[in-house]
């Protein structure tokens, strides 16, 4: 997957217990941390109602989505793509001399039981 953001992007169409797609990579200019992702992707009719939000009912509604996301210690990134509204949740491995394979099955993990939650969390808005 080509990625500039990134010195590395692998993504795994089916992992963790709950079978979702997770992304892992490698921040362009920050080695030697690995961080794992997950996208929920908002439902057609959350994101028509959001497109006629004005600029403050969006920034209320995204403030709203990155309390959620504080709430479960998830870095969070809301993003249009394709026309989707979308909320990346990630876990970020760094600090240490290397990332082992327990840590990231952990983070894989993390993320799963996160993009759950939030996808729960995105339907009562």
């Amino acid at each position: 997957m080509e990625d500039p953001e990134s010195s590395f992007h692998v993504l795994s169409r089916r992992a963790g217990t709950s079978g979702i797609p997770i992304d892992f990579f490698e921040p362009a200019g920050q080695p030697g941390v690995l961080v794992v992702g997950a996208v929920v992707t908002m439902k057609n009719r959350q994101t028509a109602r959001y497109l006629r939000y004005t600029d403050a009912e969006k920034e209320r509604f995204r403030a709203q989505i990155r309390a959620f996301c504080d709430s479960i210690r998830a870095v969070c990134r809301i993003m249009d793509e394709a026309g989707k509204q979308r909320v990346g949740l990630y876990v970020v491995l760094d600090g240490k001399e290397r990332i082992l394979q327990g840590d990231v099955f952990g983070a894989v993990a993390r993320v799963s039981e996160m993009h759950e939650k939030a996808t729960r969390f995105l339907r009562t808005l």
